[in-house]
Parts: C-alpha cells; structure tokens; sequence
C-alpha cells in the first residue's frame, strides 16, 4: 500500500532536533519518514519521495566513521535539501571543502540573503536564524552558487539550481529561526511542488482500506487495551474496519489510578460498542513485585506479567490471527538507531515480547503518526474529548511513580494524592495545557506536626510538564495559589503523606516519570 501521494524522505544524520523537521513538515499537510542515513539506495528508490532532507548531525564530515552518504543521492532527480551537518556533508562529497572554524557559531545570528530565489521567496533580506555548528565551508563544490550569508558563514546557503540541490548552515526547524517554516515550507511546496494531502480524513479512508486488505474477510484481531489515547485511536480504527471481528482486552493491574478500569469499561462497550474482555489480575502483578525496587525490575515483571495475563486471555478467545498496537512514530524512530543501538535509558512502555510468543501479526495503524496526528484522527472518527486529550499514563502504571517496594497500602497513597491533582487541575482549566501532571510516592519520611502531635509519613512529590512530544518537556509553571491548594488538600485528605514537594526539573536532564 502506498502511505500517501506526496512524501518526502529526511534522512538522519543523527542530530538531536530530526523530529523536528518531520513534524514541520507534517504541519504542512505532507506525509514524511525519517531514515537512516545508511538507508540503501534502493530503498530510498521504492520509497519514490518527491523530496529529500539531509538532518544535521554533532560529527564532522573528515572524522573518522564520519556518517556520509554516495553522490548517487543527487543524481535521483529529486530535490535535496542539506541542513547544517548536511550542508557539510553535501560539499565534502561533492568535491567542496569543509574547514574547521576559530568561530564557532552557537544561538542566534543575522542571515543576509543575497537572492531570494526560490528557497528564500518571500523573505525579507535579513532574518535572524539559528547556527549550531563549528565547521564551515570554505569552498563551493562544482555547479553551486551562494544564495546568503552571516558575518560568520561566508557561505550560509548555497544552491545547484539544475539539480534543485540546497543546503543551508542553520537550523530552519527549531522555532529560534524566525522564517524557519518558511523556508521549509518553500521547499517542499515551492522546489518540490507538494499541495498537502495528508490529512486525517485521508489517512483514516487509506488506513482503513489497508486493515481490510491486511486482515481478509475472515481474518480476527485482538487489541491490548489500555485506555490511553493511543490503543483507544488503534482500536477504534481497526474496529471501523472490521467491526465485531475484533476483541479487546483490558488488564486491571491493580496499579491503575482512581477510577480508570470503570472509564474505560463504559466508554468500549456502552459508548463504541465493541467486545471487551476486563481482566481483573491485581493480585497477581502485586505478587510479583513483592519486595522490588528496582525500576528496570519493576517495568520487566510488569511487561512479563502482562504477556502471560493477556495470552492466557487471548487463548479463552481463540483463533485470533492479528495484535493491534497502538505504537506511534515517535517509538519508530526511537527504536532505529543512526549508528548501533542507542543507549537505554529505561525500557519502552510498549510491551514488544507479544507477537513473537503468541505467533500474531500485527497490525500497528498509527505508527506513521505523531501524538497530535493520533488526536485528530481520532476527532475525524467521532471519539469523545475525554480519551482524546487524556494525558498519557505508563504501561507500568503507578508501580513506577511509588519509589522503592511496592505494597497496596503505598499505592492507595499516590492513587489518593493522584486524583486529588487532578481534580484541582481539571478546576483550574489547566489539564489539557499540560502533557502529564501526576503524583510520586517518594521512600522517604518526614517530620511534621499536625494537631499538636508529631507525624513520621511520606513524602509525595507533584510533577508537572509541558512539552509537544515527550521528548523534550519542560516543568509546567503551576500558580503558587493552585499548587497550595493542591499540597493542603493531599496533606489533610490522604493520611500518610504530611509533606509535598514539587518537581522543577526539566527533559532533559530528567525524565518526566521519576522511574
């Protein structure tokens, strides 16, 4: 199946802002992927896109194990676009040089653009953009012409106008470039001459299309439900597909929070009427992490637990020939590597051991979407605010967000404090402004004095974040009368907990859950 009409290819170099070029040119209604730039040349054949992006990247193109791609790329007859490390890169190989500067040239710096031309149409002469780069090209390789300049970089934009080849020295995909989307957005609809046909109306009709073909007329799937937005939007999809030849399965943890096994008992059969199975496994998960505290150890029973709950489920059912996921792109591109495997920093809340002990395919019908994306299809296809713009919640549930050992008693704690947040944020108009906002049980005890009498209790920390995508988050900027307000009802309602703090550290270098 072709994903879409208009695609463009970016191929990753392996700088740290790559989704930021996909999402920009997403925005533009235009299907994108990211690959790795080792992706053969073959395959970039068979993708057939109508553009390519080269990524920047922290590597210098004469270092060794430098990542470089052949010359054959220029020779597609597509347009290319080389972004910072891409610019080097395309001039290195091109017969260009590449020097090492004195000046390096971090933050913010003055474009002045010697020809508009097509990249630059409709800029004004001068626009401030964003550099981050310590290499600079000294020498133009053959065909190619200046386009603009900074008092640092002779040479900040350059162009093959025959083979529709550009590359610029900064970074048109962070927001600190004032007429970044712009430029982009010149390119891919200028240079390229895309319109904008991906949209959610499109993707459902194609992504439906491709489920029925996919499953066959006869074919069954089973779906581990979770309740989130993203298993809810896979759900919903696959059953507009294929109706009743899909059964859902909801595992009860007992490490959910207040309320949530009820919420999603009755929005999955009395509002989308489909087959739900409730599993009702507390015990069991509660049993297996008696007396650990490690985070890895906690997400690896949990995932395990999980597989064998939701097997012996899906045998009850029988003859099941598919598993929906609800994995997103985001967990694509973080699970490819542009060199080797990337370092882990904790496993994936997606459980991946399912498929290869069950012998299921999968189908996976959001893994070319990004979390925004996910939301809008799920709006196309009539789901309710509530699960839509449900702040995302941990495969591991609140097992990680109680620090240390975890008992039935320290999970009431958080699960009290939890709801008492999200009450007082719902009140105050914030909760769809946030990406998470959620409570932690810390293994600590403090002093405190309540009614004229000492407590010895635990510390319950509030975080609290904003971010796009997860991958960055910044700590949410909460008002102090709100979380006062917060802080005094889970001290006087939940008894065990006589302190709370709030969380004010940043992704990176935290992560937004504290395991």
């Amino acid at each position: 199946m072709t994903t879409a009409d208009e695609k463009i290819l970016i191929l990753d170099f392996g700088s740290q802002v790559t989704q930021l070029i996909a999402r920009r040119v997403r925005e533009m209604k235009v299907y994108c992927e990211i690959k790795p730039y080792s992706t053969p040349l073959d395959e970039v054949r068979k993708f057939s896109p109508q553009g390519i992006i080269l990524s920047g990247s922290p590597a210098s193109v004469d270092r060794e194990g430098a990542p470089l791609v052949g010359r054959e790329i220029f020779d597609l007859g597509v347009p290319v676009l080389g972004i910072c490390y891409g610019l080097q890169m395309m001039t290195h190989i091109l017969g260009g040089q590449v020097e090492h500067s004195d000046h390096r040239e971090y933050g913010h710096a003055i474009l002045e653009i010697d020809e508009p031309g097509a990249l630059f149409s409709g800029l004004p002469r001068q626009t401030r953009v964003w550099m981050s780069h310590g290499d600079r090209i000294s020498r133009l390789p053959a065909g190619f012409r200046r386009i603009a300049h900074t008092s640092n970089s002779p040479l900040a934009a350059i162009v093959h106008e025959s083979k529709k080849v550009f590359a610029v020295q900064f970074h048109p995909e962070v927001a600190h470039t004032d007429d970044g989307k712009k430029i982009l957005s010149n390119f891919v609809k200028g240079v390229c001459g895309l319109s904008g046909t991906w949209t959610p109306e499109s993707f459902v009709d194609r992504t439906v299309a491709a489920i029925r073909e996919q499953v066959g007329p006869t074919g069954r799937a089973i779906c581990g439900l979770s309740g989130g937005v993203d298993s809810s939007v896979a759900a919903v999809l696959v059953h507009k597909a294929i109706g009743d030849r899909l059964h859902c399965i909801y595992v009860d943890a007992g490490i959910m929070r207040a309320g949530e096994t009820e919420q999603v008992e009755k929005a999955f059969r009395d509002s989308f009427h489909m087959k739900l199975s409730v599993v009702h496994a507390g015990g069991v998960f509660l049993d297996r992490l008696t007396g650990v505290s490690d985070p890895e150890k906690k997400r690896k029973i949990i995932g395990n637990t999980f597989i064998d709950v939701f097997d012996e489920e899906a045998k009850k059912l029988g003859g099941a020939d598919f598993l929906v996921q609800g994995t997103l792109y985001p967990d694509v591109i973080e699970s490819v590597s542009v060199k080797g495997p990337s370092v882990v920093i904790k496993t994936h809340h997606n459980v991946g051991g399912l498929p290869e002990k069950m012998n299921l395919k999968l189908i996976e019908p959001l893994r070319e979407l990004f979390k925004d994306e996910v939301r809008a299809v799920g709006e196309k296809l009539g789901m309710p605010r509530d699960i839509l713009w449900r702040q995302p919640f941990p495969g591991p549930g609140l097992a990680i967000r109680v620090l240390g050992e975890i008992t039935p008693k320290r999970l009431d704690l958080v699960r009290r404090a939890d709801k008492i947040l999200d009450e007082e944020i719902r009140a105050a108009g914030l909760y769809e402004k946030l990406w998470q906002s959620f409570a932690v049980l810390l293994p600590v005890q403090t002093v405190g004095v309540m009614g004229d009498e000492r407590t010895y209790e635990s510390v319950c920390a509030i975080r609290a974040v904003t971010s796009d995508d997860a991958m960055t988050a910044d700590w949410a900027r909460l008002p102090y009368d709100l979380l006062g307000k917060v802080a005094n009802r889970i001290i006087n309602e939940v008894r065990g907990i006589n302190r709370v703090v709030y969380d004010i550290t940043s992704k990176p270098p935290g992560t937004i859950e504290w395991e």
